[in-house]
């Protein structure tokens, strides 16, 4: 199915690896030029390097960061159309997940909310305008299941992509109409680096369940948060689905929450 993206102009950040680096790809393949934004690189964003794709390194806690980030895509192609706000997560020398309440302070949860809400808000701020001079746009905000299901682990977390999949519905609401479609992607857990790096979220759970790194990400994470696929979801199942909302193909799709999360929801 052709998407009708060739040509279009997106930002996607968090770019680098994971949910991120299948996206790029993602909108690469589909004729997109795309101003990818990380940290900094790595060897397999780097493999996706051509005239349509531009890294930006940027650390989107910096208030000036987002902004930065979205005009270079008018200083590089003249526009933009697709904005994909996929960095989240840990913040920098933050360990998830983490087990109760009171494991967080007052400076974690800002620090969680400044990359997982905040950074969000400002991009989309620089990002609207431009997308108005075209006449529309799409912006796809990658949130979480736990923004849906509250669990005392990574309350912060939960709490920060509630309040993204709100700011979602609010700018539906108030950009719609004037040809901007918001749409958020709610995956459950995903096999990226934030589970399988050292020290990432398998480490931690193996050392809380007295497991090993392997059998929690095939064995007890699954059963653990009772998936229904029995598997962690694969990053190009994300990207693929933010692909289609990013696409005219859905036109009349905006305001919703797709979540893609192996049957970790069992609400209705």
């Amino acid at each position: 199915m052709d998407l009708r993206l060739s040509g279009k102009v997106a930002v996607v950040t968090g770019a680098s690896k994971g949910i991120g680096l299948a996206i790029v790809s993602t909108l690469l393949a589909e004729g997109v030029r795309v101003v990818a934004a990380s940290r900094g690189s790595s060897e397999e964003l780097e493999a996706l390097a051509g005239p349509d794709l531009v890294h930006v390194a940027a650390d989107l806690m910096e208030p000036d960061a987002p902004g930065l980030v979205v005009a270079r895509a008018a200083e590089e192609f003249g526009g933009l159309d697709i904005l994909v706000n996929n960095a989240g997560g840990r913040p920098p020398g933050v360990t998830l997940p983490r087990s109760s309440f009171f494991e967080a302070n007052d400076d974690d949860w800002r620090a969680v909310f400044e990359f997982n809400l905040f950074s969000v808000v400002r991009a989309v701020r620089a990002a609207v305008p431009l997308m108005l001079r075209r006449g529309g746009g799409s912006i796809v905000n990658v949130s979480s299941a736990n923004g849906r299901q509250p669990s005392p682990m990574n309350v912060d977390y939960g709490a920060a992509k509630a309040g993204m999949n709100n700011l979602a519905k609010a700018l539906s609401e108030e950009f719609g109409p004037q040809g901007v479609r918001v749409n958020t992607v709610s995956p459950g857990p995903v096999l990226t680096p934030w589970w399988t790096e050292k020290g990432g979220a398998a480490d931690v759970i193996a050392a809380m369940a007295g497991s090993d790194h392997d059998s929690v990400l095939n064995k007890v994470a699954p059963e653990m948060m009772r998936l229904t696929t029995g598997r962690l979801v694969d990053p190009q199942e994300v990207a693929d689905v933010v692909a289609l909302l990013a696409s005219p193909r859905s036109a009349s799709t905006t305001g919703a929450d797709f979540v893609v999360d192996g049957g970790l929801l069992k609400a209705v």
